[in-house]
């Protein structure tokens, strides 16, 4: 028989990358958003899958609204990926993020234990959580020293999968993901800031592109690659903690290069820095060791920089 799968947070990136690649392996999938009737889903339907997927509503935040969304579509792999994910928005809503990832995978896990233990779980995790590395590569053994309201979450919600793990034998496990992107993400994130505005610069518009620090460096990856390290960390004989990343790190600036060059337009032309972009505290550079995912999953980031911002500058020209 098919397998079912819940992806919390279906409408993000994440999960309609995720979709995809399950409904492509026969899976049936719910996802689950705050408001399902009225969300449009506007990533699944880029997918064209909006109409293979079951819909229902839950707040991560309320305990009864999880547990009734567990028995509605009784799962076998339940993937975590529900929450505020921007960094510097949990600036301005330290409140809200904290609580909904914190109380987000606490409902989740107590569900799970307490309506079927044997179902597996994925929480989204963040290499945010390490903070400062001082330019090491971290690994799964590497402390954490988070950095934001964001980071500060996302750590709660690793320690409490790990706890559960331990104290009540439950398989779940936390993918560490390190920055990865599409052509899905929203114009909120910087990343298609970036790429938005050299085509659109690329197109005649006037207007400069305003930015924060161009040093801080950050490991990249294809977002529809890195789902794949989800599903398979839920296929192993045990649940483990691994990071998901390139191994490889470049610069904002370098990544801002390459989507003007793309467009063939050179970007010191037509960006400008502005000091009131840059974050209360920000990570200098990130880096990671992804040798355990190689290892035990099989699994490798197979796009660079350059393929991963091509992807994306392509799909705003089409768009």
């Amino acid at each position: 028989m098919a397998k079912t799968a819940l992806i919390c947070g279906v409408s993000g990136q994440d999960g309609a990358w995720l979709s995809k690649l399950l409904l492509l392996k026969g899976y049936q999938v719910w996802g689950t958003s705050r408001d399902a009737e009225g969300n449009a889903f506007g990533n699944l339907t880029k997918l064209g899958i909006h109409g293979d997927i079951g819909y229902l509503s839950m707040a991560p935040e309320d305990f009864h609204s999880v547990f009734v969304a567990l028995k509605r579509c009784k799962p076998d792999e339940i993937y975590f990926l529900a929450g505020q994910s921007s960094v510097g928005l949990s600036f301005e809503q330290p409140a809200d993020t904290i609580r909904s990832f914190t109380l987000g995978a606490l409902n989740m896990l107590e569900a799970c234990r307490l309506y079927n233990g044997d179902v597996r779980l994925y929480n989204a995790g963040s290499s945010e959580c390490f903070g400062d590395t001082l330019g090491m590569a971290a690994d799964e053994n590497t402390r954490f020293q988070p950095r934001s309201p964001y980071a500060v979450a996302k750590s709660s919600a690793h320690w409490l999968v790990d706890n559960y793990r331990e104290a009540y034998n439950l398989f779940a496990c936390n993918g560490i993901l390190f920055n990865h992107e599409s052509y899905l993400r929203p114009n909120r994130f910087v990343t298609q800031k970036i790429v938005s505005s050299a085509v659109a610069i690329s197109n005649g518009s006037p207007n400069k592109l305003t930015l924060g620090r161009l040093d801080i460096a950050r490991d990249w990856g294809a977002a529809s690659e890195y789902v794949e390290a989800m599903w398979l960390m839920l296929q192993q004989d045990k649940p483990e903690d691994y990071i998901i990343a390139s191994g490889v790190t470049s610069t904002l600036e370098e990544f801002v290069n390459e989507a003007f060059s793309c467009v063939n337009l050179n970007w010191r032309d037509h960006v400008v820095q502005d000091k009131a972009l840059y974050r209360p505290t920000d990570l200098a550079v990130s880096r990671a060791n992804p040798a355990k995912a190689r290892a035990n999953l099989g699994w490798r980031a197979t796009s660079n920089l350059s393929v991963v911002v091509g992807s994306m500058v392509d799909a705003v020209k089409k768009s």
